[in-house]
């Protein structure tokens, strides 16, 4: 199965998706079920993107 190549944009909407749903109580390995990706990647994207908004991670990417 190919992997799917995700968007900056993606990933913050997916980030801020998990976080919601770590709020109400939840464990991260559901967070990371509701998001449709694996626990690695959930964090490898919480560590590079974290507390980013949209613009500052196009501006990121373009450097």
């Amino acid at each position: 199965m190919p992997s799917k190549k995700h968007t900056p944009e993606e990933i913050i909407g997916k980030l801020r998706e998990a976080e919601t749903v770590l709020a109400q109580g939840a464990t991260a390995a559901e967070a990371c079920r509701r998001i449709a990706v694996s626990e690695q990647t959930y964090y490898r994207w919480r560590k590079e993107y974290a507390g980013l908004k949209t613009d500052q991670v196009r501006r990121m990417k373009d450097l």
